[in-house]
């Protein structure tokens, strides 16, 4: 298992996890990335299947200071594979300058193993990362815009405008190569710099992707400041905008309300949720900001509702508890807000 965590090595063991996967079902034919199925409404009012975006690999590591071994990320990404997951985010094609994680990004994508029915696209900011991706044998690139000017400037170093322009340059591009293009959102729902963040403006940029080709629209909560009310309000807005079947949401925990608005999100039509194995990830430029929504707690929720996520098994670690449900493991639950050092004890 190579120097996988042993919690990781827990979730996402093949042969435990299987014995178990009566709690989820038989797997069903995984949909493509362009296909919207679910739509039809269970009686509870939910979607009857919801897509979910691994993002643990991209999103959940970049943030670590531990720069993580190049087959650590591999194993990662192959065992998430196994799962049935439907999408794994596999990395960045940024300057190493200014993201030294994703450093690697073209030995990652040359090296994992791509199963059949999953979709792993490649975070590609501009037309230089676009071109790297695709030698490295990309098939699906996203790319990563704001609804704060704030944010827009220190994130990616231009104004939403410039974003822009330099997305279109993309996704024209990836056009010409039957390339999809997913468009992420953040801030929807608060900025470090800027606090609140008007819905009409999310709705705005959300509108300006979708119009140039994003098949799908991932709405961040980035530094996890959202309730139910404030996801409500935005969800409302954007989807004046951009049809539900194109909506996505991505939560952050900080304030432990990532389950709960994603749970407004289903109710209100949407049924892709992006989300990170251990809940990884974490915002550089919000101090105190925490990681993702656990996609092992989002599967959770989404099998207590009835609700079909064709997975093969679980990539299920500790839900809080000293013992694993599922798989009957005892262990600690990996988290980096309670122990960032994580990496460099278990992976170096």
């Amino acid at each position: 298992m190579g120097n996988v965590p042993s919690a990781l090595k827990h979730c996402l063991s093949y042969q435990h996890l299987l014995k178990e996967q009566l709690w989820i079902g038989e797997a069903a034919p995984q949909p493509t990335a362009l296909q919207h199925p679910g739509q039809e409404l269970l009686t509870n009012g939910f979607p009857e299947f919801v897509k979910i975006v691994e993002v643990g690999p991209r999103d959940g590591l970049q943030n670590e200071k531990a720069v993580v071994p190049t087959d650590v990320k591999i194993e990662l990404i192959d065992r998430l594979s196994r799962t049935g997951l439907p999408v794994i985010e596999v990395t960045s094609f940024v300057s190493s300058k200014w993201v030294p994680q994703m450093a690697d990004h073209t030995e990652v994508m040359r090296g994992i193993e791509q199963y059949p029915g999953v979709r792993y696209p490649v975070l590609t900011p501009n037309i230089q990362g676009f071109h790297s991706a695709i030698s490295a044998g990309a098939t699906e690139v996203s790319v990563f815009g704001a609804a704060s000017e704030s944010f827009s400037k220190m994130n990616i170093n231009c104004s939403i405008e410039e974003s822009m322009e330099k997305f279109e340059d993309v996704i024209k591009s990836a056009r010409k190569m039957d390339i999809p293009v997913r468009g992420y959102v953040s801030c929807a729902l608060g900025c470090p710099y800027e606090g609140s963040i008007e819905p009409s403006k999310v709705a705005e940029v959300s509108k300006r992707l979708y119009s140039l080709g994003c098949y799908e629209i991932s709405l961040g909560d980035t530094i996890g400041v959202g309730t139910p009310g404030s996801m409500k309000r935005m969800l409302e807005a954007v989807m004046e905008e951009v049809p539900v079947t194109a909506v996505a949401v991505h939560c952050h925990d900080t304030y432990g309300q990532a389950l709960a608005n994603i749970l407004t999100a289903l109710q209100m039509g949407v049924h892709v949720v992006d989300s990170a194995v251990a809940g990884l990830g974490g915002c550089p430029y919000a101090k105190g900001a925490t990681g993702n929504v656990a996609t092992e707690d989002l599967i959770y929720m989404l099998n207590g509702l009835g609700i079909n996520t064709r997975l093969h098994f679980a990539p299920c670690l500790l839900y809080k508890a000293e013992t694993c449900p599922h798989c009957q493991k005892e262990g600690a639950r990996v988290s980096i807000a309670d122990n960032p050092p994580w990496l460099t004890a278990t992976f170096l």
